[in-house]
């Protein structure tokens, strides 16, 4: 069963005992190698060893710690891998484990707690392995501005262990002091969180489900987090006044649980800064610094309202998601970037009203047939459409006119297996043919030559269109005239036609009425 994560919050239970259990053993070339399950809690963890490696470690603990030399189970020469001797060197060996954790219940020494693999699994070997890290290379990381790795079981011990209160260096060892992680990541720019698919090394630890907190992050300039739970980590709003770029990904259901984290607390909000029509609950601070964010692989379905915290975003990727329409981007002034590939779009009507001035546009791998909605996309520069459901070429007219457009990819359509489909395409952007590439490939002269064939061939379709139009209007109009004025026999015959220049006669009552 995966590990329970533990909750943040005030209230804390006492931490149970740490305990080290011998489950099994095996034969490794000559040697037996004893398997070790260590429980810190809900977290377990096995760690394998030969007998030596217990002899090593017991001679230093008599060295450093003064332990009972007797404390170990002696050596064996003859017979040293007879099961019935690996059996008893198996409870004798758990014996002294459990000595050892007990006679040292709050800090193991270093010795012990990195053969029992501590430095991975558990909380305070996991925060003071980090802490002398930072110690020795802190400041060159610094110096260097490069991107710092972190899993988010670091960040996780690192969280609890602030939360417990103790002292900040245990173990008296000034080198894993917790003020060196403070202080690095008080200071720190770039950022990278990963979390691992399933159970952490040999633990049951759920690495991508536990909580953890990103406050103690000043400075952030860039974030990466991939296969966490978004909705476990707190802190990251403390960055919003530097936070220039942000990706989360394969770790979130929501843009709001990015974005507006506190959002859950409240019924209603509204960003800082916005006009608002009746009381609300609570004013979120907007991502004042946030130019790019990535929320691609994510199980987002929605493009919510939380859009307008990010109101100077110009590259925004929701790419592997299930978005099924472009809602809110109105919000986003200057977006310039947008990628919406592989997810759930059927529909672009009204999407120059969202992405007025946009520049480059993915819709790959989508579920689109008309291409309506791109043709007052004036800025646009490059845009995907492949991998969707295209099948008529005269949607390519609807893309035909924009001033702007060079890259347009169409490949892996309904349409792109058209004979001559590279030059009829073409042939849709007039003028502008030898500007555009398409699918990634420059147009070559002899497609341009077989554009101005298909140009000249459509212009005379077009003139033939029009003389056809017109003889057909000049023989309808024709036959109109041909054709004789039959009147009843009873109505009057009527008037001679008389100059333009002259009046026209009045009839008399008698003329009208008749003789009486």
């Amino acid at each position: 069963m995966a590990a329970a994560a533990r909750s943040f919050g005030p209230e804390r239970e006492a931490e149970p005992a740490k305990t080290a259990r011998v489950v099994g053993s095996e034969l490794v070339d000559t040697y037996t190698v004893y398997i070790i399950q260590i429980t810190d809690g809900s977290h377990e963890w096995t760690v394998k060893h030969r007998y030596s490696d217990f002899h090593d470690l017991h001679e230093k603990l008599v060295a450093e710690k003064k332990i009972d030399r007797s404390l170990l189970p002696p050596k064996k020469i003859i017979g040293k891998n007879s099961r019935s001797l690996v059996e008893k060197r198996e409870k004798d060996l758990e014996i002294y484990l459990q000595t050892l954790l007990a006679t040292f219940p709050d800090v193991a020494p270093r010795v012990l707690a990195h053969f029992l693999h501590f430095h991975f699994y558990e909380i305070n070997g996991i925060t003071a392995a980090l802490a002398e890290e930072l110690f020795e290379k802190g400041e060159q990381l610094l110096g260097a501005g490069e991107v710092f790795a972190i899993g988010p079981l670091q960040l996780y011990a690192v969280t609890e262990q602030l939360q417990q209160g103790k002292p900040t260096c245990a173990s008296g060892d000034a080198k894993t002091d917790l003020g060196h992680i403070l202080d690095f990541t008080c200071r720190l720019k770039y950022l990278k969180v990963s979390g691992t698919e399933g159970p952490f090394g040999t633990s049951n630890i759920q690495e991508q489900l536990l909580p953890f907190d990103l406050s103690i992050f000043k400075s952030l300039h860039q974030v990466e987090i991939s296969h966490c739970d978004a909705r476990r980590i707190r802190g990251l709003v403390a960055s919003k006044p530097t936070l220039a770029t942000m990706s989360v990904r394969f770790s979130a259901t929501s843009m709001k649980e990015v974005l507006v984290p506190e959002a859950s607390e409240f019924d209603e909000w509204e960003p800082a800064g916005a006009a608002t029509e009746g009381p609300v609950t609570a004013v979120i601070p907007t991502w004042q610094a946030l130019t790019a964010l990535d929320l691609s692989h994510n199980s987002i379905s929605e493009i919510d309202d939380s859009v307008k915290l990010i109101p100077k975003i110009e590259f925004l990727d929701l790419s592997h998601n299930g978005v099924l329409v472009m809602n809110n981007l109105q919000h986003l002034y200057n977006l310039v970037h947008v990628d919406l590939s592989y997810n759930k779009l059927s529909s672009l009507e009204g999407v120059h009203t969202k992405l007025g001035n946009i520049k480059t546009l993915n819709l790959a791998g989508n579920l689109l047939r008309n291409l309506s909605g791109l043709h007052k996309l004036y800025s646009l520069v490059n845009l995907d459409l492949s991998d969707n459901r295209i099948e008529q070429m005269e949607e390519v007219r609807s893309i035909g006119s924009l001033p702007c457009l060079e890259h347009v990819a169409l490949l892996n359509n309904p349409l792109s297996i058209i004979p001559d489909y590279r030059t009829k395409v073409l042939a849709q952007f007039g003028e502008r043919a030898s500007e555009v590439c398409l699918d990634n490939t420059v147009t070559t002269e002899k497609e341009l030559d077989t554009v101005e064939v298909l140009k000249a061939i459509q212009k005379a379709k077009e003139v033939k269109s029009k003389l056809s139009n017109s003889e057909r209007k000049v023989s309808e109009d024709a036959r109109l005239s041909a054709a004789p004025c039959v009147r009843p026999s009873s109505s009057p015959p009527s008037a001679a036609p008389t100059s333009a220049s002259l009046p026209q006669p009045i009839l008399s009552n008698q003329g009208i009425l008749g003789d009486e």
